[in-house]
């Protein structure tokens, strides 16, 4: 695939990351209409963590070399997110944008759960929830034994915490006192069958993390400021992993979406399309105005 020069991706102000988090939205939209499937209202709701993540100079990382041995690691635990992290990686210059349009589609290397060895920038292949955690705990692990001072970063759903082996792994990252792995948690509370807390409550959250030794920040997920300083507070930690619950609304940005768990794993038909990139519009140019 063809790339282009890397982009300057540190020190964007927090108007054009909320700008650039639209137009994520609008290419989110654009990938599962042209696929007709895939999954909507968790990819629009999340889309500041990864703004802010690779887009405000947090990540250590090089597009141009994605296999950089310094780099810190990102691991997408919840794989059905892929329509969101194809888009951000292509914005930060690991691949052509125009590949998006071949989401899902044969022989393409996007395919509907990322695949570590078909794409640069992709750390593992995720599919089935709850195993990301277990993998970014051996990488945070690894790289302490290995002296290599890089992070991993996690980024999870809620729905995920469902499972056996997510508790697993917090347990053990809080013993091994693994400081250099930061979790994101999409805390938009739905999941494939309904809303989190009727399905299996995961209340309260934050405390179950702090008592396996964890350092947890609480964040409006949609506010790009409060997630990147607590991203930069996670740096700064030690002798703890930290988690950031980053309290989301699913299908954010697009009113028919938001909060109906029905979107989890649906994808827009024409018309819905239509209507969700127009509302996008209006997003973006009520931030213009502003």
């Amino acid at each position: 695939m063809r790339r282009k020069k890397i982009p300057n991706l540190k020190d964007k102000k927090i108007e054009e990351l909320e700008q650039l988090s639209i137009v994520i939205r609008e290419e989110i939209i654009k990938m599962l209409l042209e696929a007709k499937s895939g999954h909507c209202a968790g990819p629009l709701g999340a889309v500041e963590q990864y703004v802010a993540l690779y887009f405000s100079g947090i990540l250590k990382h090089d597009p141009l070399n994605p296999n950089w041995p310094e780099r810190d690691r990102v691991v997408i635990s919840n794989g059905h997110y892929a329509p969101l992290i194809y888009a951000v990686l292509a914005y930060a210059g690991y691949f052509n944008k125009e590949e998006l349009k071949t989401l899902r589609k044969l022989n393409s290397p996007l395919q509907g759960h990322p695949h570590r060895l078909s794409l640069p920038g992709i750390e593992t292949s995720s599919g089935p929830v709850g195993e990301g955690l277990s993998q970014a705990v051996g990488m945070a692990l690894g790289l302490k034994l290995s002296g290599i001072k890089s992070q991993v970063y996690c980024l999870m759903g809620d729905g995920e915490h469902d499972c056996g082996n997510t508790w697993e792994a917090i347990m053990l990252a809080g013993k091994l006192q693994l400081d250099n792995l930061t979790v994101l948690i999409d805390r938009n509370n739905i999941q494939i069958d309904g809303f989190t807390e009727k399905v299996m409550p995961l209340e309260p959250l934050k405390e179950k993390y702090e008592s396996f030794g964890f350092k947890v920040l609480e964040v409006d997920g949609h506010n790009l400021e409060e997630i990147i300083n607590a991203l930069h507070k996670a740096k700064s930690i030690f002798s703890k992993p930290v988690a950031i619950i980053c309290h989301t609304i699913p299908g954010k940005g697009v009113n028919f979406i938001e909060w109906e768990y029905q979107w989890h794993g649906k994808a827009p038909n024409s018309q819905e399309a239509e209507e969700a990139l127009k509302q996008l519009r209006t997003m973006k140019g009520k931030l213009e105005n502003d």
